[in-house]
């Protein structure tokens, strides 16, 4: 029987802002705790207001690892002003601009996780530049643009160690999905062609991979 997450925490995560659905939350839990067996960190790339931290914070609890989050908190594309996925709630009045750091503290806050979770506040190729260091899963969950998504991939991919996984979110494979998953449909193609990654499983738009060889 595939482990769930505690009732507080399903309610947390539930309550949190974002888009991700019960579903496909829960295959992400099932993968962060069999990867946390590995006993290394899990990533997450794309963070916006906590959402999936909650299930990936709690998992790495679960395993007594670290859950790390990596995004600039000003929103990805589809979130900003004049696109269906904005929320005003997110806006800093005072510069203007998105600023989701505030709801994802809060979020983090309310579930009693903050001490799990190390959030890198950054651009994710910039993290990923320096660094370092093996991961048991990478969680891409950024922009959705085939220049951000390939470069979350990029960047990140490659630090999945021997037997981790590469979790993979908004994977659409139909053309007429191009803004909303046509670029995570094509890192997870790549992800694929590489030989490096073998699917494990699909629940919904999130696909999970094991890492089995080298050559990214």
């Amino acid at each position: 029987m595939t482990a769930a997450p505690k009732p507080e925490i399903l309610a947390a995560f539930e309550a949190a802002k974002g888009f991700m659905p019960v579903d496909e939350g829960l295959a992400l839990y099932a993968a962060a705790l069999e990867a946390g067996r590995l006993g290394l960190p899990l990533l997450e790339v794309g963070t916006y207001c906590g959402r999936s931290t909650v299930l990936l914070a709690d998992a790495a609890r679960e395993a007594g690892v670290t859950a790390l989050t990596v995004d600039h908190h000003r929103g990805s594309e589809e979130q900003q002003p004049g696109w269906d996925y904005h929320d005003p709630e997110t806006v800093d009045p005072e510069v203007g601009l998105m600023d989701t750091l505030p709801a994802f503290r809060r979020t983090l806050h309310r579930a009693g996780l903050e001490d799990h979770v190390i959030a890198l506040v950054g651009r994710s190729p910039q993290v990923a530049a320096v660094w370092n260091s093996p991961v048991a899963l990478v969680f891409v969950d950024g922009g959705h643009t085939d220049e951000h998504a390939s470069a979350d991939y990029e960047g990140w991919a490659p630090h999945v160690a021997p037997g981790g996984l590469l979790v993979i979110h908004d994977v659409f494979p139909e053309p007429e999905d191009e803004f909303t998953g046509q670029a995570p449909y094509r890192v997870y193609l790549r992800a694929l062609a590489s030989g490096a990654f073998t699917e494990v499983s699909a629940t919904g738009s999130l696909r999970v991979l094991r890492r089995t060889a080298e050559g990214i």
